[in-house]
């Protein structure tokens, strides 16, 4: 038995979200927005606590300064029950903040990344994977050194004994460098979006993106946002509507969720399909309540709004 079903391995930071704005930022000028929330972000953390409130036994591997963000970050993982004891503090850095200006199904955001890019290889200790069933890495293109590291930190999981799951997300910088014929081969499960499979194989279409990782990879879920899920085995694919929210509060999250469903069902030995069901779900239940973690204050809240807006049963 290990001590944990689920390692995330990511960058940490707050969210000040933004909404009801009156139009676009122009230079030298100055809008209003009518609702403003400071709260936990970043994607590794909203799977984490949406994994943890799940059901599953979770814990965090990212780098925080010692600051009142960082206590924020802190407390509110705590509260989610997300195990924070292997959280790395730092005096020499300040803790994360993205700002997100939400426009209905879109926004755009600005993100400081402080902490979050100094995390490496050398501060990840081979002792805290091993007590993990699985490991779940993300966001590796806003984190600098762990983007550096990235195919020592997959060997090091394997060699370790844990499954492994990854979600690049954007790249900032737009170059998209992802060596995927030498990590793929070592991940579990892939869940990119459309666009980031596009962007790392640089290819024009999803099937064609889909054939370039297929020699490498194991098993992929692509999220396609309102047009659902595509999940690809070795065995051929299965693509999965979306379940459609007709009254979005905002889509903060939702892949994230996504995966934070995907992933608690794959540790709990569910079918992939089941588990590419249960990702659609919880993406879409996200949409129900403000921010990545707003519709997951407890697993009843999620069951019950799984029921309630779409109709669906959340066996967890």
């Amino acid at each position: 038995m290990k001590k944990y079903d689920i390692l995330a391995i990511g960058e940490l930071n707050v969210d000040l979200l933004l909404n009801r704005i009156a139009g676009f930022p122009e230079i030298g000028k100055e809008i209003f927005a009518k609702d403003m929330t400071l709260t936990l972000g970043s994607s590794t953390a909203i799977f984490a606590a949406n994994a943890a409130t799940l059901g599953a036994r979770v814990s965090f591997i990212g780098m925080i300064g010692k600051d009142s963000f960082g206590d924020v970050v802190k407390s509110t993982l705590a509260q989610r029950h997300v195990d924070t004891s292997n959280l790395i503090e730092v005096d020499h850095a300040a803790t994360g903040l993205t700002a997100i200006l939400n426009y209905d199904n879109d926004r755009a955001n600005v993100t400081y990344p402080g902490a979050m890019s100094l995390m490496g290889l050398m501060d990840i200790r081979p002792e805290i994977i091993r007590e993990a069933k699985h490991v779940h890495v993300s966001s590796v293109f806003l984190q600098e050194n762990l983007h550096r590291d990235l195919l020592d930190i997959v060997r090091m999981v394997k060699d370790c004994g844990a499954t492994l799951s990854m979600d690049v997300q954007f790249d900032p910088a737009e170059t998209w460098e992802f060596d995927y014929a030498r990590i793929l081969p070592l991940v579990d499960v892939f869940m990119p979006n459309e666009q980031e499979l596009m962007a790392i194989t640089r290819k024009s279409s999803v099937e064609d993106a889909v054939a370039a990782i297929r020699p490498y990879a194991g098993v992929t879920v692509v999220k396609m946002g309102t047009r659902g899920s595509l999940l690809v085995t070795p065995e051929g694919q299965h693509a999965l509507p979306a379940m459609l929210n007709k009254s979005v509060v905002d889509a903060i999250g939702a892949g994230d969720s996504f995966d934070a469903g995907f992933v608690a069902a794959y540790v709990m030995g569910k079918p992939l399909e089941e588990c590419q069901r249960i990702g659609n779900l919880t993406g879409a239940v996200n949409t129900t309540a403000a921010g990545g973690t707003g519709a997951f204050s407890s697993k009843a809240a999620v069951q019950e709004a799984a029921q309630k807006h779409f109709g669906q049963t959340l066996d967890l």
